[in-house]
């Protein structure tokens, strides 16, 4: 499947608009004609496009295929593309419906429009050639529910050239009579009132526990696309998503009355992405130390890769699986229907956050008289629920809320570094138990667990200001 960002910008123009000069700007290169003919696909309520998002089949034109358009940064749009495949047009790629499997669930991706278009192509070029921008003019004829529109537009697509290009042609356009578009794509005018807004539900007291539930729920669906692709970020963040929203369904349970059985499955979920993501970070930590080492390391360094890759592999294969199963798309509903909450949650959810900070407080304590590396581990874990309930209340909080956030952080990837270079250990007394290489590469993670350990003091004086804590009482 090819990716590729997309920005552009539409406008509607009346009947027989021509195109202003764009001297001054950068020169017309020779114009071709297309004729276009897509088929858009969405499930009944149109969950795609009310979520954002485009999915259709097309031919004609110099990029014929199956199209998804989804939300990018800023005001572009990422578009995943695959060629076209058979006789089928009516079935969707199982590529492009996985990744929208989180949004649509169970629904059945059905045609909902026909649009046909005539397309002028003109390429907007430097002096040397180059393409900066495609300027579009569409005559459409636009099919859905058995009712037929008509109308032109012009569309912008930035290629080669600076944002600045897209400001100028604009204003050239805006001059010769166009106005930026009503809607933002060909289909939605199409549909018409079939995408009226839904009228949203409003809380008369936002509650901050439901709002970060919500976030979280957000969360999953957001990076649900990238995981399946095993994209390593999307894997991190969606984990973190999950953990979240376990560790808020524990701390402030009494807000989720009846959601009793939703942890063990993110639990559940959370492993799957772990065992992907935590092969990740040790093949990038464990092989960037050893390819630095020389020659002598190679033996070492290709039975680290081997068995990495062998988890990363395996594990991939196994999130995909329950990625697309009807366990995955169960607990989807459930989160739903948790983050549909609203209300004013348990009687004082703020003491809950103190109370998660203050064991984790005292596990730490006890792990560093100690000397435990087992109960560092431990502490580590409390402290990320605590920060996961401090995020709750963060936001109110102003400044002090965020530095408490930031300090908290930083004090759990201290602990995260240290465990990982215990759990690095453990790797390799198992990979080369009498190899003299894996005995060095053991002390170098050794050393790194005694240069994490000795960072805690800092971190965590700064974690315990006082004036950070004073919102949690």
């Amino acid at each position: 499947m090819e990716i590729a960002s997309e920005t552009e910008r539409k406008y509607d123009v009346p009947e027989n608009f021509v195109l202003p000069s764009l001297d001054g700007i950068a020169r017309t290169a020779a114009a071709k004609t297309h004729d276009l003919d897509a088929t858009y696909f969405d499930t009944d309520e149109l969950t795609l496009m009310r979520n954002r998002r485009t999915l259709r089949r097309r031919t004609g034109g110099d990029d014929a295929g199956w199209h998804l358009k989804t939300p990018g940064s800023g005001g572009s749009r990422t578009e995943h593309r695959l060629p076209l495949d058979g006789d089928d047009q009516d079935t969707v790629p199982a590529e492009l419906r996985g990744q929208v499997r989180a949004l649509i669930r169970r629904e059945r991706l059905r045609p909902i429009a026909r649009l046909r278009t005539r397309r002028v192509e003109t390429p907007l070029v430097d002096g040397e050639g180059r393409t900066l921008a495609l300027i579009a003019q569409d005559s459409v004829r636009a099919e859905a529910d058995g009712a037929e529109q008509r109308w032109q537009e012009v569309e912008v697509e930035l290629v080669g050239g600076d944002p600045a290009v897209l400001e100028a042609v604009e204003r050239r356009l805006v001059d010769a009579g166009a106005t930026p578009a009503a809607g933002p794509s060909k289909v939605s005018r199409a549909l018409g009132d079939r995408l009226r807004p839904e009228t949203p539900k409003t809380e008369k007291t936002k509650n901050p526990v439901f709002a970060y539930a919500r976030e979280q729920r957000d969360a999953l669906a957001a990076y649900d696309p990238g995981a399946r692709q095993a994209d390593p970020e999307s894997i991190h963040k969606m984990r973190v998503a999950t953990r979240r929203l376990r560790s808020s369904l524990k701390t402030f349970k009494r807000s989720f009355p009846g959601f009793e059985a939703v942890g063990p499955e993110l639990k559940w979920l959370a492993d799957l992405l772990g065992q992907v993501r935590d092969g990740q970070v040790q093949k990038g930590k464990l092989l960037a130390g050893v390819e630095r080492s020389g020659p002598d390391f190679a033996e070492a360094a290709a039975r680290i890769r081997e068995h990495l890759d062998r988890q990363v592999r395996d594990g991939q294969a196994a999130l995909a699986e329950a990625l697309e199963s009807e366990r995955y798309l169960a607990l989807l509903d459930q989160v739903d229907s948790l983050a549909a909450l609203t209300g004013s949650g348990e009687k004082d959810p703020l003491g809950r956050a103190r109370k998660r900070l203050r064991k984790a407080d005292r596990l730490l304590d006890t792990a560093l008289t100690d000397g435990s590396d087992a109960e560092l581990h431990e502490a580590r874990k409390a402290y990320k629920k605590a920060r996961y309930a401090v995020e709750v209340f963060a936001p109110a909080a102003g400044k002090d809320g965020k530095r408490l956030v930031n300090a908290l952080t930083d004090l759990q990837d201290v602990l995260g570094a240290h465990q990982d270079s215990v759990v690095a250990r453990e790797l390799l007394r198992e990979l080369g138990p009498d190899s003299f290489w894996f005995g060095v590469l053991w002390g170098r993670q050794e050393q790194v667990g005694r240069e994490t350990y000795a960072q805690l003091p800092v971190v965590l004086e700064a974690s315990r200001k006082k004036k950070l804590r004073r919102r949690l009482g």
